[in-house]
């Protein structure tokens, strides 16, 4: 099957006026629903985790965005491969900028770092 490195998973909703709702019965239980949600994102975090691994030990070149949501004292951005990156802010270094940035740690949707 496949890794991807990201996913935004849902429960099934119908979309009225869908050829889906016209012609289909949506007749899956909520609970099942919610199970079957459960396991792909247990699957996808597990799947996440270890691509984000990958980049622990590397320094990756981040677009900064912004400040992190978090803390008003990190930052946030993206490298290439679209992963997320927080890394305590520094003077001189704003957001717009490009900065390298080790990466020290992860979590199944971030990479944790500091700017080199």
């Amino acid at each position: 099957y496949v890794e991807y490195d990201f996913a935004y998973n849902f429960t099934y909703s119908e979309r009225p006026g869908t050829l889906a709702a016209r012609k289909l019965e949506d007749d899956i239980p909520e609970e099942i629903k919610k199970r079957r949600l459960a396991e792909i994102l247990a699957k996808q975090q597990a799947h996440s985790l270890m691509r984000l691994q990958e980049w622990v030990g590397k320094t990756v070149r981040v677009l900064i965005e912004g400040t992190s949501k978090k803390s008003d004292q990190d930052y946030c951005g993206r490298g290439d491969s679209g992963a997320m990156a927080i890394f305590p802010a520094i003077e001189g270094v704003k957001p717009g900028q490009y900065a390298n940035v080790y990466i020290e740690r992860c979590t199944s949707a971030t990479l944790i770092g500091k700017i080199v």
